[in-house]
């Protein structure tokens, strides 16, 4: 009996919330800690504010608001977000939300009133936009659609951070895959006005904005004709509209939009926020940037080295634009501005693992391994919050779910559009990959079984940021090299059309045999065996074996 699509929804939407809800039960940032407490009191303190004071006051320091206790520092579409929990709560229970006298807020009730808004949030807006991306997966069967679903909602990093640490990262990066579903299904406009919204709710999402401009603009560049320039107004207005609507209510004055935008980008803040693993946090053991240069320096320091980081990717994208790149691109955008940019939280990570959930079906291993460091690298953070108990059973469910998903059958690979064929070198990178999080798991179990020296009390939280760290520049080299050498986009769904692809096939001697071009909606096969051929029949979709090359027309 097949199941329906229906009710592999319905049993990945209640694995998911399951697991959310477990984690949800742990501790929180801040719990029982004043007189600051936590992220958790931040979030519940902007709701207070922007129920209580008009948009002119929200960003700036006065009697109601001190900015100094958890001002909100947020784009407009999280203080909007703020002002809607908040208008809730008070209907619940005004204390709560009451001006001055609620900070500090813990109930049971409280809390769960709390826990249930992240979880709406992501309901509303991350889990239907995961959903929906899987189920563009055509060339997967839909048995492993469904389970590279549930492997990308089973993401330890951003449940342990939005029901363990407590915010709310799931809208903004809820609206970018929302952005990416409407790029690779070819409603630009659509995608660019999701991305605008993503930007507007955390500016943190300035990791993602060079791919999709350079995406953008270089669709425009290879269209034809008048079409190109009718692209180009018609994106421009998209983006121009979305981002007034947003900031409507601060754009009557202008200084009350400047107040906004040194909210959203303050560069008195220090270099890094903790132990971050990027490059200068992991260069500090050995230089002290902080003591060597000036403030002005360091940000000139950052913002050069970021844009040369940006440069080769955004510039490869820009000419040769195509669904396939522009992913692995996110990637390594954000992954430079992680690892090079100026006040970055650890947290920041985060949208650096998000485009890579997206390439899963694409590259399972590395991008298993790359969420697996994604989530070590906040360990000390999660253990401040109480969460690691929290870490090691989402992880080994992670792990589990991704293996379940993403085996290979036969040792044969899948229709991924990515030549990985069975090699020495692949065997050489299981090893690779087991040692290094046989390092993950021996440095956690280091930090909470042994003592650091008393002159170097943070030993065990900068091991575990360098030793991230360094895996990321490992994968930032990875990820270039990759979209480098991205030779075919089959990102679409089977919806939309595909342009007609010669096939290439490598005789034994290395020379090139053409065979003929496949249907426009379906993928070339070359299948290595007979058996292969019988095994992939009967599955319905096509495996594509490790001497076959698609190239676009």
């Amino acid at each position: 009996m097949e199941i329906s699509q229906s009710t592999y929804a319905s049993l990945v939407l209640c694995l998911g919330i399951v697991v959310r809800w477990c984690i949800s039960l742990n501790s929180y940032s801040g719990a029982g800690k004043p007189p600051m407490f936590g992220d958790y009191e931040a979030q519940r303190h902007w709701m207070e504010l922007t129920l209580h004071l008009p948009p002119s006051q929200w960003y700036v320091n006065g009697t109601d608001n001190d900015l100094l206790y958890w001002g909100l520092d947020y784009p407009p579409l999280t203080a909007y977000h703020s002002y809607i929990l908040g208008s809730i709560a008070q209907y619940i229970n005004s204390s709560w939300t009451d001006l001055h006298t609620s900070r500090g807020t813990e109930g049971l009730q409280h809390k769960l009133f709390m826990r249930y808004s992240v979880l709406a949030a992501d309901m509303l807006v991350y889990i239907p936009a995961v959903m929906l991306y899987c189920l563009q997966l055509n060339h997967l069967p839909k048995e492993r659609r469904w389970l590279t679903c549930l492997t990308i909602l089973f993401y330890p990093g951003l449940n342990l951070i939005d029901y363990g640490h407590f915010q709310y990262n799931s809208v903004s990066l809820g609206l970018t895959v929302w952005a990416v579903i409407g790029l690779s299904s070819g409603w630009d406009i659509a995608g660019a006005a999701a991305f605008v919204l993503a930007l507007n709710y955390k500016q943190m999402e300035l990791y993602h904005a060079m791919p999709f401009f350079c995406y953008l603009l270089g669709s425009c560049f290879t269209s034809a004709g008048w079409k190109s320039l009718f692209k180009l107004v018609s994106l421009g207005v998209v983006v121009i509209l979305s981002f007034a609507i947003c900031w409507l209510p601060f754009l009557q004055d202008p200084s009350a939009a400047l107040q906004v935008l040194s909210r959203l980008f303050p560069f008195n803040r220090g270099l890094y926020e903790d132990k971050v693993a990027n490059v200068w946090c992991s260069l500090s053991v050995l230089i002290k940037l902080k003591e060597i240069l000036s403030q002005k320096q360091l940000v000139s320091l950052c913002l050069g080295s970021t844009v040369l980081g940006l440069l080769p990717s955004s510039i490869h994208l820009l000419i040769r634009p195509s669904v396939g790149r522009f992913k692995v691109a996110l990637v390594n955008a954000s992954l430079v501005f992680f690892l090079f940019s100026f006040q970055v939280h650890e947290k920041s990570i985060l949208l650096a693992a998000l485009p890579v959930c997206l390439l899963l079906p694409w590259q399972p291993v590395m991008c298993s391994w790359f969420l697996l460091v994604t989530s070590f690298s906040m360990l000390p953070l999660l253990v401040k919050d109480g969460l690691l108990g929290a870490y090691i059973g989402s992880t080994v469910i992670f792990i589990a779910c991704s293996y379940m998903a993403f085996a290979r059958d036969d040792n044969e690979e899948l229709t991924t559009g990515q030549t990985q064929s069975p090699t020495p070198a692949n065997n050489v990178l299981k090893y690779v990959f087991a040692l290094s999080q046989l390092g993950s798991w021996g440095l956690l179990a280091a930090s909470q079984t042994m003592q650091p020296p008393a002159r170097l009390p943070d030993l065990f939280p900068v091991l575990i940021s360098a030793y991230s760290a360094a895996h990321f520049l490992a994968f930032l080299a990875y990820f270039h090299w990759l979209q480098y050498n991205w030779v075919d986009d089959v990102t679409k769904p089977v919806s939309t059309k595909i342009a007609p692809r010669s096939s290439v096939k490598l005789d034994d001697s290395g020379d090139a045999q053409t065979t003929e071009k496949p249907s426009k909606y379906t993928f070339s096969v070359t299948p290595k065996t007979r058996a292969g051929k019988k095994k992939a029949e009967k599955n319905e979709y096509r495996r594509v074996t490790n001497n076959t090359v698609f190239y676009d027309n």
